[in-house]
């Protein structure tokens, strides 16, 4: 087989065969094709698109390049994921409900990545706390709590990865084929049995509207299905931060806040993303999945199941009892009027561009920084209302990205 051959064959709409897509994806994985051939390859799809069949085979290809996980000895669990967004602190949510209600969730996420925060930088805002574990141990924390939050491993479908890296550099990443394959290989890597995918949209999200959100939700649930898994698609506007806090501590801190009865944005997406999640494992109508959901966080049994998950896994609770430190700087607005919409995607740029998002690889994360916003769109706002709280280094800091914070609001 020829990589040149298989192009050709994509580029004059001539389906290929699943040994053609194999070949492929091991080949490049081990180095045996060049960036030059694959970016081509890759830049033939981004074009011409690829059949459902073709794009399951593509999605098996890079999920079985590396470790499938096998996790049959837990019994059912349930994965959630979303595609990214602004303020989006849903799993440390839902997993301890989901537990408490005995719905089992292994949960691999990932670090901050471009103007989105990372669940996993978030949790070690818990001082101690350990993403990184053996699946085995991770397996142990399922049987033992009922949920497990940890980093990917680092053999999770390589391939994706490396494709990925290419994509990127080669400016070939808004592909709805090559972005359904890239999390549904990850996804059906994880071993978990029923997949909730929480498919955002908007300004503050990587699909830029409904339609295209639809349409990736579409192969995604294609390709699962194909796959005999149970796959629910939610899609969730992103228009604005999900939440008020941005910054891994202080999303941190509004997730317990959420788990301790906060009414907000945030708690309807995560009450409704849970409520899914359980409704699916216990095949119980959403209605009575939500009430349990209520319940469990009006009777705090998600909070205490969540200061058992951090303290397993080496975490301080000193944020349970936090207050909010005073503010480096608080922002406010210079006129009277009502919230229309944000910049949400600058404004998730700007607080990884503070520290809170490894940049490079030698970068250090600053937990601690961030941004508390305080109104969403509708609001009413005076002239001289705090419309940012800005925790960062010192003044000066703070100083230089007030102005730049600003645009990101618009008040009319």
């Amino acid at each position: 087989m020829n990589i040149k051959d298989i192009t050709y064959k994509i580029n004059n709409h001539i389906n290929l065969t699943k040994q053609e897509i194999d070949f492929i994806v091991q080949n490049y994985t081990n180095n045996h094709i060049s960036d030059e051939d694959m970016t081509d390859f890759i830049q033939s799809i981004y074009t011409n698109n690829l059949s459902d069949q073709e794009l399951y085979w593509l999605t098996i290809a890079m999920k079985n390049s590396g470790e499938v996980l096998d996790l049959s000895d837990i019994g059912q669990v349930v994965d959630k994921h979303s595609t990214g967004g602004v303020s989006d602190t849903t799993t440390i949510i839902i997993a301890p409900i989901c537990a408490t209600l005995g719905t089992k969730m292994l949960k691999l996420s990932g670090r901050g990545l471009g103007f989105t925060g990372g669940t996993a930088d978030k949790l070690e805002s818990f001082k101690g706390y350990k993403t990184e574990l053996p699946i085995e141990k991770a397996k142990e924390l399922v049987k033992q709590n009922g949920a497990c939050m940890i980093t990917s491993t680092k053999n999770l479908a390589p391939a994706d990865k490396k494709i990925y890296a290419l994509r990127n550099k080669t400016g070939l990443v808004d592909s709805i084929p090559l972005i359904a394959s890239s999390i549904m290989s990850k996804k059906l890597a994880s071993g978990g049995d029923i997949i909730v995918l929480d498919v955002k949209y908007g300004n503050g999200a990587f699909m830029p509207n409904k339609h295209k959100a639809k349409q990736l939700a579409k192969k995604m649930k294609i390709i699962g299905k194909k796959d005999g898994k149970k796959v629910k698609i939610v899609l969730g506007k992103m228009n604005q931060p999900l939440g008020y806090n941005i910054g891994p501590q202080l999303e941190a801190m509004e997730a317990i806040e959420v788990l301790k009865g906060a009414k907000n944005n945030l708690q309807k997406a995560s009450v409704k993303l849970a409520s899914i999640c359980v409704a699916l494992d216990k095949h119980i109508p959403y209605f009575f999945a939500k009430l349990k959901v209520k319940k469990t966080i009006k009777n705090n049994s998600a909070l205490t199941k969540l200061k058992t998950m951090i303290s397993c896994q080496g975490g301080s609770l000193d944020l349970f009892n936090l207050s909010y430190p005073t503010p480096t700087l608080n922002v406010k607005s210079k006129i009277s009027g009502k919230v229309t919409g944000f910049d949400t995607k600058k404004l998730g740029q700007i607080v990884a561009q503070m520290g809170t998002v490894k940049i490079n690889n030698t970068d250090e994360i600053h937990y601690e920084y961030g941004v508390r916003t305080f109104h969403k769109i509708g609001n009413k706002v005076k002239k001289g209302d705090i419309i940012f709280s800005i925790y960062a280094k010192d003044q000066t800091e703070a100083t230089k990205i007030q102005n730049s914070l600003l645009s990101c609001i618009k008040i009319k």
